[in-house]
């Protein structure tokens, strides 16, 4: 039995200073974990109640469709790593060190390799196929910049598990038994999610969904449609217009267009150009217009290269969305950082003239007055196919080009998704308007298909006899954060209010007063409901005023208490329902009986 008069835990009244939302202030005051470290935190007993229930449910879930349970080191060799190229890729966010004989070690972010490596060490044919193997093990991730608590650290535990396959088949087999066993998994836990489309990232591999859970506090955006439609931010693709024919268009016009950095200003001028334009003459918006922004692409090693992307006017650049695509289109490996081309990059570079780039313009020189060439990589928009008019920089201070047109007067070098999403756009499927949100990630399932065990030579013999390379799957449920996404979806002003399913105790007993009677009843309910089969929390502290103790009850969670005090003069206790607040009082004879229906309700 939990005891609070000997358990390890103190409670606070004020918020940590460095906390932001609700799940990190209040499981630190309600003393279930505390901060080590920047992203590092220590897990006291109760926090570890929370944690194995949250654990056994996933477990429970994983064995049901035939996963079996494995467990690797965290410190792990750089050999495998550098053989998958990941060891370079992941750049600085992985922990690395060398040891006493200069070997080199990374505690690691991921397993894939060393699940593939203890495949392949132990099965040889297709007859030992299929096969799922699982985890709950700590990984760690060396966060530039930790926040929010336990949904994103430096240190966290995540259940990763993997599938491998002879064929295309079993993969499809297994990553459905995954993904139907997570849903069955945060519905037991209470947490609405939403499996969307997503990129793969450094991962690797094709087919890829996110689950994530719906909430202000989460740092990933995605988007639905009324028509079943969803995906994270990364992974929607624009629906692009069709090319048209341009042989009839007007020839493209460069005109002075002074103090028109911006495209605010840009469309002003245009509009009030007039006689100037001729025939191109209309009613232009900032959607006509094709915005050039500098980047700056940060390979994993620190290479630093810039990109210009065109996108129309009324588009911003969506960095994450940008970062997700870009690395194939560039020549860079694994997950690049693109940051804004600062006041240096731009000083290599004196063809790109600020507030007035434009693509590398295959215009005849006369007419523009220069060459028009940008000498750097230029990707676009989907939304500039051939045919579409734009009105851009001339890559001249004060000078723009009036209908350009785009597979006529200039080209690009790749497309590539990196405008915002807004409420409103199509979604790619046609299955209507899109609306945006805020979510959780609580789990990732990827189709890995064969990138790692052709890096690592995992191979078996097939029914012929003849060697083939093994098909996996990665499929990863961030175990802390799912517990801090708990926290943050049931809370209240007065503190946690966690689901039977993950509290520490199923109930909470509070004896309140100084008579002996009450303690002594209070502690024999709580071994009648022990005897019973539940968890008890039992606030048996002698000098503790009964406000205080009704604050820790509120504060910690427990989602039924019961409260022994003066109604015990008269027969009855109260029993309280954290979560609508709903209290009722009965006899204390039949106290045990009703607190264990109601539990079982």
């Amino acid at each position: 039995m939990l005891r609070l008069s000997t358990l390890f835990v103190r409670t606070l009244r004020d918020d940590p200073a460095d906390a932001e939302i609700a799940s990190h202030k209040l499981l630190v005051r309600a003393g279930y974990i505390r901060r080590a470290a920047p992203g590092i935190y220590s897990w006291l007993p109760l926090g570890l109640k929370v944690l194995g229930r949250v654990e056994n449910i996933v477990r429970e879930e994983m064995d049901a469709f035939g996963a079996q349970e494995v467990h690797f080191p965290a410190l792990l060799p750089r050999e495998p790593y550098e053989a998958t190229g990941r060891w370079s890729e992941y750049g600085d966010n992985i922990f690395t060190l060398t040891d006493r004989k200069d070997a080199e070690y990374l505690l690691a972010p991921t397993h894939e390799e060393m699940f593939t490596l203890l495949v392949k060490d132990l099965y040889t044919s297709y007859k030992d196929l299929p096969l799922s193997l699982y985890q709950i093990q700590t990984k760690y991730r060396d966060e530039a910049r930790p926040r929010a608590g336990l949904l994103r650290g430096r240190e966290f535990i995540m259940k990763d598990s993997y599938s491998f396959s002879v064929d295309d088949e079993g993969l499809d087999a297994a990553y459905d038994a995954h993904r139907a066993a997570y849903l069955r998994i945060f519905e037991r836990l209470g947490l609405p999610v939403v499996p969307v489309a997503a990129t793969a990232g450094a991962m690797g591999g094709s087919r890829s969904e996110e689950f994530l859970h719906p909430s202000p506090a989460g740092e990933d955006t995605f988007v639905m449609s009324d028509g079943g439609y969803a995906a994270n931010v990364e992974a929607v693709t624009t629906r692009a217009p069709h090319e048209s024919d341009f042989s009839a268009a007007p020839a493209a016009r460069v005109l002075d267009t002074p103090d028109t950095p911006t495209i605010e200003t840009l469309v002003a001028a245009a509009n009030g150009l007039g006689e100037e334009l001729g025939e191109l003459a209309r009613e232009f918006s900032a959607a006509d217009t094709l915005k050039n922004v500098v980047l700056a692409v940060v390979s994993p090693d620190g290479e630093r290269s810039l990109v210009v992307v065109g996108l129309p006017g009324d588009r911003d650049v969506d960095l994450k969305r940008l970062e997700a695509n870009i690395g194939p289109l560039v020549g860079v490996a694994g997950e690049p950082a693109v940051e804004a081309a600062n006041d240096a990059d731009l000083a290599k570079n004196p063809g790109l003239v600020k507030g007035y780039i434009g693509p590398g313009l295959s215009l005849d020189a006369a007419v523009l007055g220069a060459e028009g060439k940008l000498g750097i990589p230029y990707l676009v928009d989907p939304r500039v196919v051939s045919g579409t008019t734009w009105i851009t920089g001339a890559n001249e201070h004060g000078k723009h080009v009036f209908g350009l047109v785009a597979g006529r007067d200039f080209t690009w070098d790749g497309v590539v998704e990196a405008a915002s999403v807004r409420d409103g756009d199509e979604a790619p499927d046609g299955s209507g308007p899109l609306t945006t949100h805020r979510g959780i990630e609580l789990g990732h399932v990827f189709n890995l298909g064969r990138k790692y065990a052709d890096a690592l030579g995992l191979q078996v013999l097939d029914q012929n006899g003849k060697l083939v390379t093994v098909t996996m799957g990665s499929y990863g449920l961030g175990v802390t954060r799912t517990l801090a996404a708990i926290a943050e979806a049931n809370n209240d002003e007065r503190g946690l209010i966690w689901p039977a399913a993950v509290a520490p105790a199923d109930v909470h007993i509070v004896a309140t007063g100084k008579d002996e009677e009450v303690f002594t009843a209070a502690a024999e309910l709580a071994t009648d409901l022990e005897d019973a089969g539940l968890e008890v929390l039992f606030d048996d502290r002698r000098k503790v005023s009964p406000g205080v103790k009704f604050g820790d009850a509120e504060l910690i969670g427990v989602p039924l208490i019961v409260v022994v005090g003066r109604g015990l003069q008269e027969g009855k206790i109260e029993i309280k329902d954290r979560a609508s607040g709903e209290s009722r009082e009965v006899p204390f004879l039949d106290a045990a009986a009703e607190i264990r229906s109601s539990i079982a309700r």
